[in-house]
């Protein structure tokens, strides 16, 4: 990786991910010099309001969008909920306080109602790619305490680097390999959008993301680029 401006150029939506939607976009947000930690007040505030705004997922057309793309793929959207789904579903009971970063960005999907994930840029390997997968790529994870290597379903739509996969179905589930943790200080976070959310909607979503995250590292810098499927 030579610099953040190359690595982001060098991101790619495969022609496959395009036939079978080609209305989704990516918007990847670069953040560098973040302020990693745990919760926090700025977290907590952001957590709350999201969950006293929330919207109810079975109405919100964002939300049906992304349980159709699933399911064209083969995935059982009941079983594997893509990720804004999955937390709003978990507003009731309250959302997950994890860490200052993860908080900021599930209150930014849960408000926006836009799945959107956050990965340590200093653990990729080579550039991000979202492809459908052959079954054989690498993906790793915990499973009772123990690391555990599975594979994607032939098909299957995944983000991927040179390693492995690094976000499986989509948005659905994280590898440990690149996973935010209380010493990452660079991130990549993705934004993913279908036909109902329009592109100025996208980019207010990522707004919000980075003010959140300035707000607790004023230092930080941050690059974006908006990728097409189509």
């Amino acid at each position: 990786m030579s610099t953040t401006e190359d690595w982001l150029a060098a991101a790619r939506i495969d022609p496959s991910v395009g036939a079978l939607r080609p209305d989704y976009r990516a918007l990847l947000i670069v953040a560098e010099g973040l302020v990693p930690g745990p919760s926090d007040a700025v977290s907590e505030e952001l957590l709350a309001k999201a969950e006293a705004t929330a919207c109810d997922p079975e109405q919100h057309p964002h939300t049906a969008a992304w349980r159709e793309a699933f399911r064209a793929f083969g995935a059982k959207p009941k079983r594997t909920r893509p990720s804004v789904d999955a937390l709003l579903r978990r507003v009731p009971e309250g959302l997950p306080r994890i860490d200052r970063l993860t908080d900021i960005y599930n209150a930014v999907s849960v408000a926006h109602v836009v799945p959107l994930g956050g990965e340590d840029l200093d653990r990729y390997a080579g550039p991000l790619r979202l492809t459908r997968a052959d079954g054989t790529e690498p993906f790793e994870l915990m499973s009772g305490g123990e690391p555990v290597t599975e594979h994607p379903r032939a098909g299957e739509v995944i983000w991927r680097d040179d390693e492995g996969v690094t976000c499986r179905r989509w948005n659905w589930r994280q590898c440990v390999r690149t996973r935010l943790t209380t010493g990452t200080t660079r991130a990549v976070f993705l934004l993913d959008a279908l036909g109902p959310m329009d592109d100025t909607a996208l980019r207010e979503a990522g707004r919000a993301l980075t003010d959140a995250l300035c707000a607790t590292a004023p230092g930080a810098v941050t690059a974006s680029r908006l990728l097409r499927a189509a």
